[in-house]
């Protein structure tokens, strides 16, 4: 008779064992503000570490974040270091040839900023002769390969804040990244007095991608089956618009 109990208690265990299984999130290392940043403490916070917590919640998972740079997220994803990335990434054609993605959960445009007293714009034509500091590994460097190369030259960084830093000090012309990211720069002590808004560059899907999303191993499709379930009911119950309105006063889900 001990034998079936000490089978049941060992079932029994591995339930519970599962049920706190902990979803291990992927994000860059470096500070995305209003997306997530890190406080006085060493603690995450921002927009995106909020609906992380929520969709936890949401799932009743135990949740816990791994810090890896922009460029190591996709390959420490596919070695398993960590099962979603949650990182402010779009879901492109040529990504997705590689990792698979949940369903949206916000989307903004791709933009150019630079010196006040620069001309606005932000076509092939107004960035002709300029140096555009860009993020390696971004969809606006794969957007710059297509649009701009032939009459501007790139200068990629790690990370955006450097980017910030040559653009602010002027040894580039422009700064090109997420709309939100570059506002944020814009609104700060750095940013206000030496730099502006240049444009919006016109949408390419196949290249700027369908929105952000989060970011999965190919056969983990119970996981991506429940993290769009809990997407879809934290907007459902308002909880989505709740967070949103801590960081922006407009919706950044984009169209449906």
């Amino acid at each position: 008779m001990k034998l079936p109990l000490l089978l049941a208690g060992a079932m029994l265990a591995v339930s519970a064992f599962t049920a706190q299984a902990d979803v291990r999130f992927g994000i860059m290392n470096e500070s995305y503000p209003p997306f997530f940043a890190k406080d006085a403490s060493g603690q995450w916070q921002g927009w995106e570490i909020d609906l992380m917590n929520a969709v936890c919640d949401q799932m009743k998972e135990k949740c816990s974040i791994v810090e890896l740079s922009w460029d190591g997220l996709i390959p420490a994803l596919q070695s398993k270091k960590f099962d979603v990335i949650w990182s402010s990434m779009s879901n492109t054609v040529e990504r997705s040839k590689i990792i698979d993605f949940t369903d949206k959960y916000y989307n903004t445009p791709s933009t150019l900023i630079g010196p006040k007293d620069q001309k606005p714009g932000a076509t092939a034509d107004d960035v002709k002769g300029k140096t555009i500091g860009i993020q390696v590994s971004t969809i606006q460097s794969d957007y710059f390969n297509k649009y701009f190369a032939k009459v501007a030259d790139q200068k990629t960084y790690q990370t955006l804040d450097e980017a910030f830093q040559d653009l602010a000090a002027g040894r580039i012309d422009y700064v090109f990244g997420d709309s939100l990211a570059l506002d944020a720069f814009l609104k700060s002590d750095a940013g206000k007095d030496c730099c502006a808004k240049m444009g919006d560059v016109a949408d390419d899907k196949e290249i700027l991608g369908a929105g952000v999303s989060g970011g999965l191993r190919k056969e983990d499709t119970d996981l991506k089956a429940k993290l769009n379930a809990a997407i879809a009911a934290i907007r459902a119950s308002g909880k989505y618009d709740e967070i949103t309105k801590k960081y922006f006063d407009f919706d950044i889900y984009g169209a449906k």
